[in-house]
């Protein structure tokens, strides 16, 4: 029986989509779970996490409001009055009845009358820009970026609140990234270069039936001319 040309890479090409395409679902049906678990992840829009998070980076979360959230944590704040669109990501520096304090020149920030260490800084020379002397109100929290230097935070909204924030508008603190969500993203592009191949092999086999058809044609013109002659 006489193979038809192109057919064993139509078979690969065919194998390759199933495969890619199965993968993709599951990458799907993984991160829906992982979400109805608990968590989340967001791209890092600005530089004021800096070097904590770089723009760009990817930040993972679990959901759960701030009923948990305590000093030196990272959290996803929904803040309209800050961002109107989107949340914001902040490290909490103080919470309720904390008194959080600089001076300008001075070292390290000042929390309940003691030095605070910030080793995450960018620029653990410049902790602050300008002097600023907060006690916190119960419920609220005081919120800084690791990149004082360019950060919109609690430092720049003392007027409305003295810079604070609800605790209740915490939607998730920052965790490492699941295991989960790193094996879906590497399946999911396993799954993408899956798929591209056998797009590729798919193309390369049309390629090989129409020239076997052309050669075909030319053959049965060869030999309808031979017997013309």
């Amino acid at each position: 029986m006489k193979r038809t040309p192109g057919r064993r890479l139509g078979m690969w090409a065919v194998a390759l989509l199933a495969l890619g395409g199965t993968l993709a679902l599951g990458v799907t049906v993984a991160t829906a779970v992982l979400v109805e678990d608990g968590y989340t992840s967001r791209s890092v829009p600005s530089v004021s996490m800096d070097p904590t998070y770089r723009r760009g980076d990817t930040a993972y979360f679990t959901l759960g409001g701030g009923s948990g959230i305590r000093r030196a944590d990272i959290a996803l704040i929904s803040a309209p009055t800050w961002v109107p669109k989107g949340d914001v990501l902040k490290r909490v520096v103080a919470l309720g009845g904390d008194r959080i304090s600089y001076k300008a020149g001075d070292p390290t920030l000042v929390l309940n009358g003691v030095p605070l260490e910030e080793p995450y800084l960018k620029d653990r020379a410049t902790p602050a820009t300008a002097s600023f002397d907060v006690i916190v109100p119960e419920g609220r929290m005081f919120v800084l970026g690791d990149n004082r230097g360019n950060s919109n935070d609690s430092r720049m909204r003392l007027s409305d609140h003295d810079g604070t924030l609800p605790v209740s508008a915490v939607r998730g603190k920052a965790v490492a990234a699941p295991a989960g969500f790193l094996a879906a993203g590497a399946a999911g592009l396993v799954g993408i270069a899956l798929i591209l191949a056998g797009g590729g092999v798919g193309a390369a086999a049309l390629v090989v039936r129409g020239r076997a058809r052309r050669k075909g044609r030319l053959q049965q013109v060869g030999q309808v001319q031979a017997v013309a002659r």
